[in-house]
């Protein structure tokens, strides 16, 4: 099932991109690799000189807790932060490389899987699972290949709800090998360390050290089932020996990492890879690339992914890049077209998947108090707001952002988008070229005048007539007045949303709004509120 979707060409132009800033104090303190799609940004470490990149250009930037760094891009530019996976950390000094064409959009997959909880390919949990059940097992709910550590009972068991404490568990669950104290991550998200720990272990029932075991023994065995040897692993996931890695995996499992290893490449099936390891692999050959040695092939085909099922505390707008995907609630599928923004609701149990060579980046998030929400929401936008759409999933996924970054925005730029869909419940005429007009209308519906510089014969008139029982004048004023309603009901001040649609004046539009709907856009909008709670 697909969504009423069918405002293909979105609303307007996109607006312009803002520079971004990322400061040490934003970034994990790891590896990063920056790479600029399009436009340009510098980057500089402690009082050096800075590195210039430019669209196409990448750079790798060590990890060094002595050294201030920061990266600044400027205005238009898509560039990507990136954290790869699997301790790859074999350059020391700050990198500057070409990235192939080839690499691009696995590149943006990156950062998706970075973010989203996606598994794809490779041994299936059950196979993993089978394993980890062995006689002597002491872990009731094995940890499963590829699965979401919030959603895994045995695994990390729950995130934490508290904002700081679950900022950390996203982290370690990126990067297991993080090796900072709870004082330090206290420090890194404005919290204390005796209030961290209290919230870990009142919302998962662990202590801090017992979360960051599990979420690194859980990729272990992602590693181990893609064929690392155990001393890779070990470094891999923050443990710092491999004898280290050995007890513990014994102690929770009942069997050695080599004896697991060992037992799953004796299995028929599966080729090894979570998309986490693959993703390992192929930043080994990142830095191969870097260093010059040669260079890789580009991989040949971007996986298929899904989600396990799951269900979020908080409304997620995700965008399809490239390809196509699925969103899964109950025995519903809700098709997901390239351009395609789909907000998934919160509290709903859900699978969402990509097929091969698909790409989709979550665009934000929104709290059950900012939007109403039951069933998802879809919006198709054009090509034309890739970029945008880029540098809105970076602005919200990593500390890249610009200095005055409201996190609510993609609440009012998805609202703006939605209303004019919606407007297409007013008839449509089906005669092509008056149709035309009406998109004509649409895109332009934030334009006093609107249609002036379209070429509106007799016909169109006749036409419009005929097939809505409006006249043109009256179809775009009906229009306009459905979109008004849809942003009022979003929370969008009468005066916003009265420029919006085209009104110099507030007075002019409210006394329009009122004639069309029975009462004041603010009474409407104190109505709606009130509906609401």
């Amino acid at each position: 099932m697909v969504l009423p979707s069918s405002f293909a060409a979105g609303v307007g132009d996109p607006p312009p991109i803002p520079t971004a800033r990322l400061a040490s104090a934003d970034a994990p303190v790891r590896p990063l690799l920056l790479w600029v799609r399009t436009g340009e940004a510098h980057v500089r470490l402690a009082d050096g000189p800075a590195l210039r990149l430019k669209a196409g250009e990448g750079a790798w930037i060590p990890a060094d807790g002595c050294t201030e760094r920061e990266i600044i891009t400027e205005p238009g530019t898509v560039a990507f932060p990136l954290w790869p996976h699997a301790g790859a950390w074999g350059l020391s000094e700050l990198t500057r490389f070409d990235v192939p064409s080839g690499w691009q959009d696995w590149l943006i997959q990156l950062f998706n899987l970075q973010v989203t909880p996606f598994s794809g390919h490779g041994y299936s949990p059950e196979a993993i699972a089978e394993l980890l059940r062995r006689p002597g097992s002491r872990s009731p709910t094995p940890v499963e290949i590829g699965r979401n550590p919030r959603s895994e009972g045995g695994a990390s068991h729950a995130m934490p709800r508290a904002l700081g404490a679950r900022a950390v568990a996203e982290e370690l669950t990126r990067d297991p090998a993080l090796d900072l104290t709870v004082e330090q991550w206290a420090s890194r998200v404005l919290s204390s360390a005796r209030t961290l720990r209290r919230d870990f272990l009142a919302d998962t029932g662990l202590t801090f050290e017992q979360w960051r075991l599990l979420c690194r023994l859980g990729a272990a065995v992602e590693f181990l089932a893609a064929g690392y040897d155990v001393d890779q692993v070990a470094a891999r996931v923050g443990f710092a020996s491999r004898n280290g890695l050995t007890r513990a995996f014994k102690g929770r499992f009942g069997l050695t990492p080599h004896e697991f290893g060992r037992d799953l490449s004796a299995r028929p099936g599966g080729d090894g890879l979570t998309q986490r390891a693959a993703a390992a692999r192929q930043t080994d050959d990142l830095i191969r690339m870097m260093r010059k040695t040669d260079t890789p092939v580009a991989p040949e085909m971007l996986p298929a992914a899904s989600t396990p099922s799951h269900a979020n505390d908080i409304h997620v707008l995700s965008w399809m890049y490239r390809g196509s995907g699925y969103l899964d609630i109950g025995d519903q599928r809700y098709e997901r077209e390239r351009g395609v923004a789909t907000w998934i609701p919160a509290e709903r149990e859900h699978v969402t998947g990509l097929r091969e060579n698909s790409v989709s980046l979550p665009l934000g998030n929104a709290s059950t108090g900012d939007l109403q929400l039951t069933e998802p929401l879809q919006v198709l936008f054009s090509p034309a707001w890739d970029d945008y759409l880029m540098f809105c999933s970076i602005s919200a996924r990593s500390g890249l952002r610009p200095d005055d970054h409201d996190p609510r925005h993609i609440l009012d730029l998805f609202a703006e988008q939605v209303a004019a869909q919606r407007a297409l419940s007013v008839p449509m005429p089906t005669n092509p070229r008056a149709r035309a007009v009406a998109m004509e209308c649409l895109r332009r519906i934030g334009e006093p005048g609107g249609t002036r510089s379209v070429d509106v014969g007799p016909e169109i008139h006749r036409a419009f007539r005929d097939e809505t029982g409006m006249t043109l004048g009256r179809w775009r004023y009906a229009a306009r007045m459905r979109i008004a309603r849809d942003l009022l009901a979003g929370g969008a001040p009468p005066s916003a949303v009265a420029r919006r649609i085209g009104y110099a004046h507030l007075t002019t539009f409210s006394a329009a709004f009122s004639r069309f709907h029975g009462l004041p856009p603010r009474d409407y909008q104190q109505r709606e509120s009130e509906r609401n709670q």
